[in-house]
């Protein structure tokens, strides 16, 4: 079942808030989001625990579709991590990223969403990994960066 993903702006709307306010929510942790880019996105189901499942709004015709829990009432924990690695050359960024990119693929035990969004400043040789996903898969992913990046160094 895909879930709908709110933009900040979207998300004050609903909640009859200011923006502003919806993103300190986040930055503070009291309403889960996760940052992508420059922009903050609220699912529906942290959206409807926030307002104590008050929240019944249909989606709106602009919100994201991505894959989450079949239903809004499962527990789902959700880990979005940021790793900094400085000093990284070229070669060891692409072969890091393609392995990353390999093992997000979703198993049938555990298909939640897994999102890896790089960043490189080649001036700087620092690659920073967005990593948003499952608990145990986030754990699986920052194993694979460590054992990576011990390697070269």
């Amino acid at each position: 079942m895909a879930e709908h993903m709110y933009s900040a702006e979207e998300a004050a709307q609903l909640l009859g808030l200011q923006v502003r306010t919806v993103r300190n929510y986040v930055r503070e942790g009291r309403l889960p989001g996760v940052r992508i880019g420059k922009q903050y996105r609220i699912a529906r189901v942290d959206l409807e625990a926030f307002t104590a499942g008050a929240f019944t709004q249909e989606p709106f015709a602009g919100a994201q579709a991505v894959s989450g829990p079949s239903k809004p009432a499962d527990v789902v924990a959700e880990v979005s991590s940021v790793v900094q690695i400085d000093g990284i050359d070229s070669p060891t960024r692409d072969r890091l990223e393609r392995t990353l990119a390999a093992a997000t693929i979703g198993s049938e035990e555990d298909p939640g969403t897994m999102r890896v969004e790089p960043l490189y400043d080649e001036q700087r040789r620092r690659l920073k990994l967005i990593i948003v996903g499952s608990v145990r898969q986030t754990a699986e992913l920052l194993q694979i960066v460590e054992a990576l990046t011990r390697e070269r160094g």
